[in-house]
């Protein structure tokens, strides 16, 4: 029985060999018509694992009780605090976001057609679900909680569950001169 598989499927793939490659013709190709750009969908998961096994501020993260997320520290002047997006966790997933190159000639309220260059066009998903995603928006004294003198202020923090409903395109358009 497993030599008739392997047959058929030999038979299946040496049938492929007898398909044409040919050049097509500039008049053929008028009569196609098609949408360029990039079609997306992913599956993302942030710090899954919960950070790092152990240290002196975090303690053991491989205990199930404890989560310890990702951090970004991003200092906005020289010798001034830090803010930071804190404890970064979570899965998120999302189809059909699309990037495209869009021409824009009219429409803005008569600003399209002064415009008259390329934006880039991402059409958003229909749905992006959430998955215990979580962050923590703070200020900080340190970029890093092992620092000395660290202290920190958490503002909001943000807690994601289930699916959200997008719908419609964000255009980016360039500024100054390439």
């Amino acid at each position: 029985m497993s030599t008739l598989k392997v047959g058929l499927i030999l038979v299946f793939l040496a049938s492929s060999s007898f398909a044409e490659l040919r050049a097509v013709e500039e008049s053929e190709l008028d009569d196609v018509s098609g949408q360029g750009g990039i079609y997306l969908s992913g599956d993302i998961t942030i710090n899954e694992n919960g950070g790092p096994l152990q240290n002196a501020y975090f303690g053991n993260c491989a205990d199930s009780s404890k989560k310890c997320g990702a951090r970004i520290a991003y200092q906005t002047r020289e010798n001034g605090g830090w803010f930071v997006m804190d404890d970064i966790r979570g899965r998120f997933s999302f189809q059909g976001l699309t990037l495209r190159v869009r021409h824009i000639n009219s429409g803005f309220g008569g600003d399209g057609a002064k415009f008259d260059k390329d934006v880039l066009e991402i059409g958003l998903p229909d749905k992006v679900r959430f998955d215990d995603v979580r962050y923590t928006y703070a200020t900080s004294s340190t970029a890093r909680p092992t620092d000395p003198g660290f202290q920190q202020t958490n503002i909001y923090s943000v807690h994601m569950q289930g699916d959200v409903t997008m719908e419609g395109n964000l255009l980016v358009f360039p500024t100054g001169n390439p």
